[in-house]
Order: C-alpha cells, then structure tokens, then sequence
C-alpha cells in the first residue's frame, strides 16, 4: 500500500501518519525501487490501534508505552490512570456546570463583576441594595478577587462570615452609610489624618463588620502584605487611613 492507501484505509490523514513515523509511533516500512514507501497489513493494524488508543484519550507518549514490549507498563494501567484522570475532569465539568446553573438561574441579575461564585452572587445582591458608591464598587472588586484566589471551602466561609452584614435591611443600610462616610474622604486634605471624619468612618466600619469574620482568618493566603499595600495605595490617603484604624480597632476586639 501507498501512504494514502494505508491513510484512507485507517481512517487518519497523511500528515498524521508522517507524524506518527516522526515520534517513532509507527514504523518506517520499506522503500521500492522507485523510492515509494510499501506498507503492509502489519502497519495497516498498528495505524489502526494507535486511532483508537488516542481516541480514548491517551496521549501519544502514553501510546508509546502501550505500544513498546520493554515499557514496562501494560494496557490495562495506563488505561486506568486515564479512567481515574477522566473521572477528575467529569467532577471538575459537574462543578463548574453546576455554578453556571446557579448564575444562569438568577434570572439574569448577574453581578457586574461576574461571573462569580453562586456564595459572592448573593452576597453582591444584599450590597447592591442602596445608592452606588466609589467605594462599595470597590469593595465589590476586591471581593471578587478573593472569591477568585481562595479555595472553595475557604470561599463559602468567608462569604457566609460577610452575609450577616447585609442580612437584613437595616444591616444593608447601615453598610451603605458607611460607605457614604469613607466616600466622603475622597478629597480630605491628605496631610491631615486627625480630621474627624477618619476617626468617625473607622469606628462605623470596625462596627459594622461582623463578629463572625472575627475567627475566618487566612482564608485567602494569596492575599498578603503586598496586597494590602496595593489596596491602600488605590484609595484616597484619609480613606485608607480609616481602614486601618477601623482593622486594628476590629482586631483588638476579638481580643
């Protein structure tokens, strides 16, 4: 057979078969005279069973091993590592099917800064209720950013810690006068930190964050110094100096 014959035969491409020969997958056949590659029904089977090994799904080192006798290494356990593999792959394709369904389900009240975690989405909703604010919308990227750098688990805790603070109306209300009250520093004179509105905006935080957040620490390790540092950096200096009154004064009430 010619190498198209031996192609069209297989079912594969004439550049898959040059590749094949190339990786060392199927062997060179011999030449005639006139120079054409013969193939015989021994590399007809061997193109064959490399198809359908691929079409499950092996890769072609995997192919390899299954195809050389000194691999050490038979069918039936490559086999079962890609069964084990594909069994990751099918939870991961369940879970992320599963949070596309939840966002789906929402009825099209999909969070500007989506898509986000079915834990984050409502807890955006409970925030959006009251006026827009620089800095709640602040506040909303940075959360999604956690919910993007920390783990599951850790993600449904944190965002069950922060829901209590817009569980209720009044919680929501509260919320958004503090963050009427940080927004107001925006154009505070940046060399005076003793104004009183800082010392006012910190103390309305520290109390409006939730006693609950209190024992959920570390839970998004991607965060660190420098990251705090960013976000201070990305606010006005008296806003950012109300936040920090407002961590330490939140700080030492756990104490």
């Amino acid at each position: 057979m010619r190498i198209g014959e031996l192609a069209v035969t297989v079912g594969v491409t004439t550049r898959t078969v040059r590749h094949y020969h190339h990786l060392g997958l199927l062997p060179e056949p011999e030449r005639r005279p006139n120079g054409y590659r013969d193939y015989t029904l021994r590399h007809a089977v061997v193109l064959a069973r490399i198809r359908r090994l691929a079409e499950l799904g092996l890769g072609l080192a995997e192919v390899r091993d299954v195809l050389a006798d000194d691999a050490g290494r038979d069918l039936a356990e490559v086999l079962e590592e890609l069964d084990t593999d594909l069994a990751r792959q099918e939870a991961a394709i369940r879970e992320r099917r599963e949070r596309l369904r939840a966002l789906l389900d929402r009825d099209g009240n999909l969070p500007a800064e989506g898509p986000v975690s079915p834990e984050l989405a409502a807890l955006l909703t409970g925030m959006a209720h009251g006026p827009e604010s620089p800095m709640a919308a602040r506040d909303r990227e940075v959360l999604a950013l956690i919910d993007t750098v920390a783990s599951p688990e850790n993600r449904k805790r944190l965002m069950a810690a922060l829901g209590s603070a817009f569980e209720t109306p009044a919680a929501v209300a509260r919320a958004h006068e503090v963050y009427a009250l940080l927004d107001a520093l925006a154009d505070a004179d940046p060399d005076d930190l003793d104004d009183p509105r800082v010392d006012e905006a910190a103390g309305a935080l520290a109390d409006c964050l939730p006693d609950s957040l209190l024992v959920e620490t570390d839970l998004a390790p991607g965060l660190d110094d420098s990251f705090l540092r960013a976000l201070y950096a990305d606010v006005a200096p008296a806003q950012a100096e109300a936040i920090r009154r407002a961590m330490r004064m939140f700080t030492e009430r756990g104490r």
